[in-house]
């Protein structure tokens, strides 16, 4: 999920970052040409109030009708120039016909085309130019062109001309935009962090519940959630589920009270029932086969009862985890019923590592192993082998028990473990069909797991799968 909500987040607030910066970064472009414009009018104002007394054209052999009139022209032709060496602006000052009356450099042209000639027209009409066209950083061939006209006794004399470069004003905008993208990206960095902690404070509550979920289907039924952390709706989600967690706790405490009380309570009417059919066999004639199959019957009814109460027991006692030597305990079960296959004609044996160590509670391994050895060595033919293998594998270890029996088809290898489930095929076998669940509920109490898999050629393959690190 946060996969998913995190590119949503920060599309979204890239997309307000990228609405907010074009526009700041075309307003400081255009603020800046401005600020260059309205400088380029002041200067023509100046230009425009000293040549306003040039009143004469120069004769033709250059020389003006009086001294004044030269001095004037000397005043604007030096500040002219003096302009142009330091600021690199061509300014000009032009009679109504484009004569020139003072120019830096010398020959500057008026424009006859473009924003240059449309500038020189305006003024002429007694206007000041309009604004030019936004100059952009990677313009470098565009130039600014402003005019300002000269005005005497309310007529237009003459036009000051102004051709600026723009690579300082593209330079300056060209800064305003990288510190704009600098401030952007710092944005975008705090609106990433801020998305990661706030899909962290969404989630965390959705985490928890799956963790607590997942504990309570693998058996661990005390898990819980902290109804603390997360939105107010994720909050009392929290406190619904522990809600639900107690009650379905509550029901199966019940239902294992239940079995186990009833395997309890019926075993001693039916100790006293199978007390009164050795009584009365006493009385009948020696080899009656109703009375062996009462007897039969209620030993069986006996065994399970007893399978009742361990599986009861199993489901409800904790584990009691330790660092133990997995490949020790499986070759001493290995030598503990190794005198019951010898009796059956099948040859026991242990293959595997001398010692390895895993988490596990003794006892409960001890008794899975028990039920699955036992299970091998009922179905397994006489002559035939029941192997136990220990093997470690990364941070796991598997005890395997291969038989040669005549092992399970596809379906019921998908129901083996069930309670009370008994193939159609070993209906004659004895058992109650509750010790492979009983091995289960073992296992899983202390975190490993049981699996089982066909044995080729034929036979069945049960593998104990026990965890190497301390949970």
């Amino acid at each position: 999920m946060r996969t998913r909500l995190l590119p949503l987040l920060i599309v979204l607030m890239a997309g307000v970052l990228l609405a907010l910066g074009i526009p700041l970064g075309v307003i400081t472009a255009g603020v800046e040409q401005q600020r260059v414009v309205v400088d380029r009018i002041d200067d023509a104002a100046r230009f425009a109030s000293l040549a306003q007394f040039v009143t004469a054209r120069p004769a033709a052999d250059g020389d003006s009708k009086t001294p004044e009139e030269d001095e004037r022209r000397a005043t604007l032709r030096t500040e002219l120039a003096r302009y142009y060496g330091l600021y690199g602006i061509r300014a000009g000052v032009f009679y109504r016909d484009h004569t020139p009356m003072a120019a830096a450099p010398a020959g500057m042209p008026v424009p006859r085309e473009g924003e240059g000639a449309q500038a020189f027209s305006e003024a002429l009409a007694g206007r000041r130019s309009h604004d030019p066209h936004q100059i952009w950083p990677w313009d470098d061939t565009g130039r600014i062109p402003v005019a300002s006209p000269v005005i005497r006794d309310g007529d237009v004399v003459a036009v000051v001309m102004t051709d600026s470069p723009t690579a300082q004003m593209r330079s300056h905008v060209l800064r305003g935009w990288l510190l704009i993208a600098a401030g952007e990206c710092a944005a975008m960095l705090v609106a990433v962090a801020a998305a990661f902690r706030l899909t962290g404070w969404v989630l965390r509550p959705v985490r928890v519940l799956d963790a607590a979920s997942h504990d309570i289907a693998t058996g661990r039924m005390n898990a819980r959630v902290a109804a603390t952390a997360g939105p107010p709706e994720l909050r009392r989600l929290a406190r619904s589920f522990n809600e639900m967690a107690d009650n379905v706790e509550d029901v199966l405490e019940q239902q294992r009270a239940f079995v186990a009380d009833a395997s309890h309570q019926l075993r001693n009417p039916l100790s006293a029932l199978l007390l009164r059919i050795e009584l009365l066999a006493l009385e009948l004639p020696d080899g009656n086969a109703e009375i062996a199959s009462v007897r039969t019957e209620g030993k069986r009814l006996a065994r399970v009862l007893d399978d009742l109460l361990d599986l009861a027991l199993a489901e409800h006692t904790a584990a009691d985890l330790q660092l133990t030597d997995v490949a020790a305990l499986a070759a001493e079960r290995v030598d503990s019923w190794r005198p019951l296959a010898d009796g059956k004609g099948v040859l026991l044996t242990y293959e595997g590592q001398p010692a390895v160590t895993g988490w596990a509670d003794p006892i409960a391994l001890s008794s899975a192993l028990d039920a699955v050895v036992d299970n091998a060595l009922k179905f397994t033919p006489e002559g035939r082998p029941v192997t136990v293998g220990v093997a470690p594998e990364g941070e796991r270890v598997h005890v395997t028990v291969a038989d040669r029996g005549p092992g399970l088809t596809d379906d019921e290898l998908a129901r083996i473990g069930d309670r009370f489930w008994r193939s159609g095929r070993h209906q004659n076998v004895s058992g109650s069909g509750l010790g492979l669940s009983i091995t289960r509920a073992l296992l899983t109490a202390g975190g490993a797991t049981i699996a089982y898999a066909p044995h080729p050629p034929h036979g069945l393959q049960v593998t104990v799968t026990v965890p190497r690190t301390a949970p």
